[in-house]
């Protein structure tokens, strides 16, 4: 089978949706296949922690696309999760047993949530990352509930938001010193801390999980230093791992996800790969990074399915990663890294103001920014860390 017969998007992922459509828009005319693992349309995945789990969203408005399915012409087999691949073959072998021939290959399977040794069985312990956990969720999140979220990440954060919002008693535990101490780094890290804490929810920073105890009707959560917290539900929120172990015996490197150039090309012919699964080549960085962002699997599979349908003409992407969360009264939106950041300057704004913006540089260089309800300065920001601007030049800019 070549490619212009029939191309298998393995995952009904953001990613996997994006693909589909950037490749009837390229004019690719062939039959597409998409496998999904979950029995369920593509849909939007971060109102889940948020407009979902509070209620002010129903189902029908997560779809990622609400219209004109049909017109993209895909055969949904959902469902049906990809098991393996046989590259001498040209197969997808499916978990049920099946299989489907591909003539070009795009690999949009996302990530799975971590969980904590210990928590597998218990009932009252979830994680959540698709709409079935967030359906398990919510019906059990509601005022006077005790909440203990585990992982002061965005998705531990925004679950600890929109249940204190609902009426929780709300507890986030956190090995590190800060919430959100890798997105935003320490400074703003504190900063939100103490806005939440202003909120009712209680923070245990520094504090790590030595187990749990619980049965169908609680939970208790045992910290290092001999704490237990007793709750009615608790959230795991400690970050995902790459959808890829199917892949083990493909031949393709999946070290921290499907590695790729900066086209999504895997380096086996006709095979692709976008969104959380894959790890893309970054020319800013000069390595390869996987990253988690909606506007990344976005950007990402459009680059690919052209790369996948018309190799030659395809320009590597340049990825200044883009991030927004909200939480509480706060929309926070960061553009760049700022991990490993030397300096920072504040400006449009201060800490304890409802908007700000916050610039990070290494080196001399505007590497990222954080912005809380600043999204033109932002803007600005990643368009000038993509020009490698310095981050002399950046503060004077936003004097």
């Amino acid at each position: 089978m070549n490619l212009s017969e029939r191309i298998v998007v393995a995952g009904g992922s953001l990613a996997g949706l994006r693909s589909i459509e950037a490749m009837r828009r390229e004019g690719y005319a062939g039959e597409i296949v998409a496998l999904c693992a979950e029995a369920y349309l593509p849909y939007d995945r971060p109102p889940l922690s948020k407009q979902f789990l509070k209620g002010a969203w129903d189902e029908d408005k997560l779809a990622l696309r609400r219209q004109g399915v049909e017109d993209l012409e895909v055969d949904w087999r959902l469902g049906r999760a990809a098991a393996s691949l046989d590259v001498r073959s040209r197969r997808v072998k499916l978990a049920d047993g099946g299989s489907v021939e591909y003539g070009g290959l795009l690999i949009a399977t996302g990530s799975r949530a971590r969980a904590l040794p210990g928590s597998e069985d218990l009932a009252r312990v979830h994680v959540l990352r698709g709409l079935d956990d967030a359906r398990a969720l919510r019906a059990e999140i509601g005022a006077g509930a005790r909440l203990v979220v585990i992982g002061a990440g965005f998705i531990g954060m925004e679950v600890a938001a929109s249940a204190r919002e609902l009426g929780a008693d709300v507890t986030v535990v956190e090995a590190l010193e800060a919430p959100l101490l890798r997105g935003l780094g320490r400074t703003l890290g504190d900063v939100v801390g103490q806005r939440f804490r202003d909120h009712g929810v209680t923070l245990h920073c520094g504090a790590s999980v030595s187990g749990f105890e619980g049965d169908a009707h609680f939970v208790a959560v045992e910290l290092a230093d001999g704490t237990r917290l007793e709750a009615d539900v608790v959230v795991v929120g400690i970050g995902v791992v790459p959808a890829c172990d199917w892949l083990a015996d493909s031949g393709l490197d999946i070290s921290n996800g499907v590695r790729c150039d900066a086209t999504g090309a895997t380096g086996l012919p006709d095979i692709v790969a976008a969104g959380d699964v894959a790890r893309w080549h970054n020319p800013l960085l000069g390595r390869a990074v996987r990253y988690e962002h909606w506007t990344s699997a976005v950007e990402q599979s459009t680059v690919a399915a052209a790369r996948l349908i018309d190799s030659e003409s395809v320009e590597p992407l340049v990825q200044v990663p883009y991030v927004w969360s909200d939480q509480f009264e706060m929309r926070i939106a960061i553009v760049g890294e700022v991990a490993d950041a030397d300096k920072m300057h504040v400006c449009h704004g201060a800490l304890d103001e409802e908007r700000f913006l916050a610039l990070f540089g290494r080196r001399g260089k505007l590497i990222g920014a954080v912005g809380m309800k600043r999204p033109r300065p932002l803007g600005a920001c990643q368009e000038g860390i993509a020009r490698g601007v310095s981050f002399e030049d950046a503060v004077k800019a936003n004097a």
